[in-house]
């Protein structure tokens, strides 16, 4: 069902613009201001200029940033800054990073893969989407007609089918490989071999795959795809994408944390109360003294709960926390009567139980407020949000645990969609590595 498309990649030529780790950023999506600028400033031909130039005030319809993206993407081709590989390939991709105390790896491989409905049932979703987004990222596909960072996409092979052919390729060494500003290695083989692309092309057949992140790429992919078929050009069915088993050892997820702000007539003791209406809440000190030590045990606590319970931290300041737990059997009766039209893998959802319970039912923030962002903001930071309840920025904080891999997947197949940053998947996968240029076979 799911269709491969292995691509002529345009990569970095070393031997003219330069190191790697200068060249390279993170996705544009969390790339604020200030790291845009250090990016610029860091290599001339760093992947920025093309995946997430500067706005200018001097800007208009003939001279933006996406034809200054068009044009530096054109001369760096011209003057072999980039360059196509030869043949059409899949690249196997490593990314060694520390997460916690352990160092993991987590494999995966980078291909063009063909864009489909969501109806259709081969690409599934997880996540909602915001237009604004998506029409920035239509802009530069329409004037550079290329790829510059990869969809990252899940798929379910317990045979390790793609492993086993790339652990053929990984006993020599890689194509390439280079070290981060983050401490993270990347590592980079071709597979060109037409037996292997075949083989790896049919295991794909009856395979689905869920995007774990980059929702908006890919819905724009689609868009561009359609609009271009109304031209007749039909060279442009597919996109960029990374796939990962979800069967690899280093897939790790992080929470994202709940930072309120702005609700009319908040009231720290009525929140409580409130909270204390549909949640068992425990109260924790928080001493000054050894708050970080205290929040980490705290958050290890609620980790420790997730097969059983919804468990959920909350801060108003005070120097006090607030556990919450919901057991998970309740929702046949609590979240179907709140949320009866999600399937039941939604209701299950730590988020969901949050969305609906907590910032809907309490606080009164709906989706226009969430999607707004007038009164939520998202955080992965613990004690810097504390400090910012502290401080007055916000109202509370409420303390996440992370979303499991399999609950990605089973709420894709349910045909429903998560609230918005209910996973964050790490490592973020690198822009800049390899490039999926439309106008080359």
């Amino acid at each position: 069902m799911a269709k491969i498309v292995p691509i002529r990649g345009v990569r970095y030529n070393p031997e003219k613009a330069g190191e790697m780790v200068d060249l390279v950023t993170p996705p544009y999506d969390v790339i604020d201001e200030a790291e845009q600028r250090r990016f610029y400033e860091k290599n001339d031909y760093n992947v920025i200029r093309l995946e997430y130039g500067e706005v200018q005030s001097t800007d208009h319809q003939q001279e933006n940033r996406y034809t200054r993206a068009r044009e530096f993407f054109n001369s760096w081709l011209e003057d072999e800054i980039l360059i196509h590989d030869e043949n059409p390939s899949i690249y196997l991709y490593e990314q060694e990073f520390t997460a916690g105390d352990k160092r993991l790896t987590r494999s995966g491989f980078i291909t063009g893969v063909g864009v489909e409905d969501y109806e259709t049932g081969k690409i599934l979703p997880h996540e909602e989407t915001l237009s604004k987004a998506k029409a920035d990222r239509l802009e530069l596909l329409r004037h550079c007609h290329a790829n510059f960072s990869p969809i990252f996409g899940l798929y379910d092979d317990p045979a390790l089918t793609v492993e086993n052919i790339a652990a053929r390729y990984k006993q020599e060494l890689p194509d390439l490989m280079f070290t981060d500003e983050g401490g993270e290695t990347h590592r980079l083989w071709i597979v060109g071999d037409k037996e292997d692309l075949q083989t790896i092309q049919n295991f794909f057949t009856p395979q689905k795959v869920y995007i774990a992140d980059g929702h908006h790429r890919y819905e724009t992919a689609l868009n561009f795809h359609k609009e271009m078929q109304a031209q007749g050009k039909n060279d442009f069915g597919f996109c960029l994408m990374t796939l990962v088993n979800l069967h690899d050892p280093g897939l790790v997820i992080y929470p994202t944390h709940r930072m309120i702000k702005n609700v009319q007539n908040f009231s720290k003791d009525t929140f409580t109360e409130e909270l204390s209406k549909v949640f068992t809440i425990k109260e924790l000190e928080l001493p000054a003294s050894n708050r970080a030590e205290k929040l980490s045990t705290a958050l290890q606590n609620i980790e420790n709960k997730i097969d059983k319970q919804h468990a959920f931290l909350v801060y108003v300041g005070d120097d006090k926390l607030y556990e919450l737990t919901f057991p998970r059997d309740v929702d046949n009766h609590v979240m179907a009567h709140r949320c009866g039209s999600k399937s039941t893998a939604w209701r299950n959802l730590d988020v969901a139980v949050l969305q609906c319970l907590i910032l809907e039912d309490i606080l009164g923030i709906d989706q226009e407020a969430r999607t707004g962002g007038v009164n939520l903001a998202y955080t992965r930071e613990e004690v810097g949000a504390l400090d910012k309840v502290d401080s007055g920025d916000f109202q509370a904080v409420i303390f996440m645990n992370p979303t499991l891999v399999r609950e990605v997947t089973e709420v894709a197949a349910a045909g429903d969609k998560m609230p918005q940053k209910s996973t964050y998947f790490y490592p973020k996968l690198i822009t800049g590595l390899v490039i999926n240029d439309f106008t080359v076979k």
